[in-house]
Formats: structure tokens, C-alpha cells, sequence
């Protein structure tokens, strides 16, 4: 299970399908062993990389089944944010039985106050049990929901049941150091902190005392080194984060982002196709270029990127 002792890089793992829009269900084990093999601490599955809004009900059963059976222990995260509580109820209670180490939740774009952020927590850790480790997901840029310190750590208080943030605030690096004071001052219990978009804050988040990274780059070599050795070689950490920056930053596109990132994921071997369900494009002919233009100057720069 997850716990506020969490540490480490969790790679957010996206959902493989057919060029005909099926699901991969080949590429959803071969996924997963090769995440296994770059390292990571775990893997989170059906947020927003793994376009959990285009599955139905049994598809999203499906995707939690054969990855888990292929973590071979690794800690499975699943994303059960949802409209209403029932669907949210159903799918973590089969991703906990088939072995899940814990869900992750955003309120819907309905909620705008404090009270109604906190109440909207309340409610749905009453729906899926107070023994379910959760993951409070704070990505405004993404769901419209914007949640200040104060209610984090209101929700935090109020449902010890949930043991990590995945932060995702943009600019939000102040959002970590309030928390770390916070806690430092005996005012707020433990909490792991993984922080998402895309990694394009990740060295500056773990100066601030960020625990690691939950994020779907198409390196997660990348994410393990920067990690480890931020608190031992802050400079070789940064190092290493510079040489990326620039896929970073191309892979943090609105739009075209996961289009990118899929893309390259299928390049290195992880899924077979990089097709995204529809609606959703893959990438165009220049846009192509482009990555493999990026990629090469990787290569040349990170000898170690796992190309």
C-alpha cells in the first residue's frame, strides 16, 4: 500500500490501443515490464495520460487487471476520478481487491469553494472506505479546480486515509514549501509529496521537498536519476534535467502533448502503436521531425537516456 512514507518516482503510465481503437491488451503487459525495468517505485494508471475518460466500465477493469498482474508487486496506483461517486465507488473496489496499493481522486469541475472541495472528499472517501489509501490529485491547469493551501490541508486532516499529493499547481512550488512548514512547525500531519506536469518543475519541486515524481515523461531513467541524486549531487542532478529540457518542455504541449509522448513511447518498444483513442490525432509528419530532431540531440547529450 501507499503511505505518507511513499518516496520515489510512480511513472504514469498511459493506455495502449490498436490502430483500430481497441484496446492493447499485449502492449498493457509489455508496458508494464518495461516501466519495471527502468526502476520506477510504481506506476499510476487511468488518469488523465491513460485517457480514462474515453473507457468503458470493463475496459477500465481490464486495464487495472493485466497491469497489476504484470507489476509483479510494483505498486499500482488507479485513478478513479469520475462524474459521480458510484463509478467511483465500483472501480476502486475491484482495483483494491485485484491488488491495487491505493486510488487517486480529483473533484470535478463543479467545485469551486473550500467547503465544497473538502465536502467533495468527505464524500467520496465515505463512498469507497476510510481503509483506502488515496492520492489528492491538484492539477487546476487540468480540471479547472483550483485548491489552495488551506483546503489541502483541511482535506488532509479531515481523511487520514489520504497519505499523498500529487501536485500538479502550476506555479505551485510555494504550495510544497507552505506544506513542508507546515509540518516542519507540528501544524500539519505527514504527507508524500509526487509531483506531476510533466516534470518541467521537477529539479526546483525536489529542492523545495518534493518525495519524487508521479509523471508520465517518455524517460523514466530520467526521472529515476534526477531523483537519486538530488539529495546527494544537486549540479549532476541538474545536469542531467537540462539535457532533457527541451523534450520536456515540447512534450508539455496542450493538445499534441500525449499525441508526443505515446509517440515515443512506441519508438522505444514500451507499447506497440502510439495511436490515441479517438477523438485524438497522432502526431503529424513535421511534427515528427521535430521529435527526431529531439531525440538526437538527447542521445548526444544524455548518452545514459536509455535510447
Amino acid at each position: 500500500m501507499i503511505s505518507a512514507e511513499t518516496r520515489g518516482v510512480f511513472a504514469i503510465a498511459p493506455t495502449p490501443f490498436l490502430p483500430s481503437g481497441a484496446l492493447d491488451m499485449a502492449s498493457l503487459g509489455r508496458m508494464t515490464e518495461r516501466y519495471r525495468d527502468c526502476g520506477v517505485d510504481g506506476l499510476t494508471i487511468l488518469g488523465i495520460m491513460g485517457e480514462a475518460q474515453k473507457l468503458e466500465p470493463e475496459e477500465s477493469l481490464a486495464v487495472v487487471r493485466e497491469v497489476i498482474a504484470h507489476a509483479q508487486g510494483l505498486p499500482v496506483v488507479v485513478g478513479i476520478s469520475a462524474p459521480g461517486f458510484a463509478a467511483m465507488k465500483r472501480l476502486s473496489a475491484a482495483a483494491m481487491e485485484m491488488g491495487a496499493a491505493g486510488v487517486m481522486m480529483t473533484p470535478p469541475a463543479a467545485m469551486r469553494s473550500d467547503d465544497q472541495i473538502a465536502g467533495w472528499f468527505s464524500g467520496a472517501v465515505a463512498q469507497i472506505g476510510g481503509d483506502v489509501p488515496f492520492v489528492l490529485q491538484d492539477h487546476p491547469t487540468a480540471t479547472g479546480v483550483v485548491m489552495s493551501n488551506a483546503v489541502i490541508r483541511r482535506v488532509v486532516d479531515e481523511n487520514p486515509s489520504c497519505v499523498m499529493l500529487k501536485h500538479e499547481d502550476w506555479p505551485g512550488l510555494e504550495k510544497i514549501s507552505a506544506i513542508r512548514r507546515w509540518q516542519a512547525e507540528g501544524e500539519m500531519r505527514a504527507l508524500s509529496i509526487l509531483c506531476g506536469n510533466g516534470a518541467l518543475f521537477l529539479d526546483m519541486e525536489m529542492a523545495r521537498g518534493a518525495d519524487g515524481a508521479m509523471t508520465g515523461y517518455a524517460f523514466p531513467e530520467m526521472l529515476r536519476r534526477v531523483v537519486d541524486l538530488s539529495v546527494s549531487d544537486r549540479d549532476a542532478a541538474q545536469d542531467i534535467y537540462d539535457a532533457h529540457l527541451p523534450l520536456l518542455r515540447y512534450e508539455h504541449q496542450p493538445g499534441v502533448g500525449l499525441a508526443v509522448r505515446k509517440h515515443i513511447l512506441a519508438r522505444r518498444g514500451f507499447i506497440a502503436h502510439g495511436d490515441l483513442r479517438a477523438p485524438g490525432a497522432g502526431p503529424s509528419e513535421a511534427t515528427r521531425a521535430e521529435i527526431d530532431y529531439l531525440l538526437a540531440r538527447l542521445a548526444a547529450r544524455d548518452p545514459g537516456c536509455g535510447l
